[in-house]
């Protein structure tokens, strides 16, 4: 049976630094008022996924926010390549045939931990970014097929803006995971997201892990702002 999630579990904080020395200062800072981290991209491409392994080496949660999407053959053996690193989480994009691959390499690592998650419409669009690029469906409507497709794949959670987590939990239902980016304490302002919550809000709509960049790494006091935000989900 797993366990119930701390409120520290459930902060994830993204680690988007242009170097590996700049995330493991960062991390020191952070010290102890975190133990689950993001790298994506940037990070990713600059010695972050020598990082992860040695972070889930030492009991650290990693989410490896690398949103593939590829032929299925390239999705199948790079999962199976990122599995061995012993993360966490990786995600997808929502794609039937990628998030099929996504499965087939992670299950082919024997003992992975590894858990997929499915990227649904990211949290920088809104419906007219949508139209602009091609899609006759809105964000609501594209996050519920796709998550839907999914649930049926069989892939391990969803990730979303928390604005739909409740909705995407009725869909997928109780023993998935949703994770929401776009998370934003009061006050905070919201860059480049268009469809942000506060952390309060986004567990009360039923996310499970709420992943928080700016407002923790460009904080004055990482730390603290870390602690913070996990007092705020202890409350919610």
């Amino acid at each position: 049976m797993t366990e119930p999630l701390t409120p520290r579990d459930r902060l994830i904080v993204a680690l988007d630094m242009a170097s590996r020395d700049e995330a493991e200062r960062l991390i020191d800072r952070i010290g102890d008022a975190a133990a689950f981290y993001k790298i994506g991209y940037r990070l990713g491409y600059a010695g972050g996924l020598a990082l992860a392994e040695r972070l889930a080496a030492s009991g650290v949660k990693v989410f490896l926010d690398l949103k593939l999407h590829d032929i299925g053959n390239s999705v199948e053996e790079g999962v199976q390549s990122l599995a061995r690193l012993g993360a966490h989480l990786l995600t997808v994009h929502a794609y039937p045939q990628t998030m099929r691959a996504a499965r087939r390499g992670r299950d082919s690592v024997p003992g992975s931990a590894l858990r997929l998650l499915a990227v649904t419409v990211l949290t920088s669009y809104d419906d007219a970014d949508l139209r602009e690029a091609g899609y006759a469906a809105g964000v609501a409507d594209l996050v519920a097929s796709r998550a839907a497709a999914a649930r049926d794949i069989g892939i391990d959670g969803i990730v979303c803006a928390a604005t739909e987590a409740a909705a995407v939990r009725a869909v997928i239902g109780p023993d998935r995971l949703i994770v929401t980016p776009g998370i934003r304490p009061a006050g905070a302002a919201s860059g480049d997201q268009k469809r942000v919550v506060t952390p309060a809000a986004a567990i009360r709509a039923g996310a499970d892990h709420l992943v928080v960049g700016r407002p923790i790494t460009e904080a004055a006091d990482p730390r603290a702002a870390a602690r913070s935000i996990v007092s705020e989900i202890a409350e919610a």
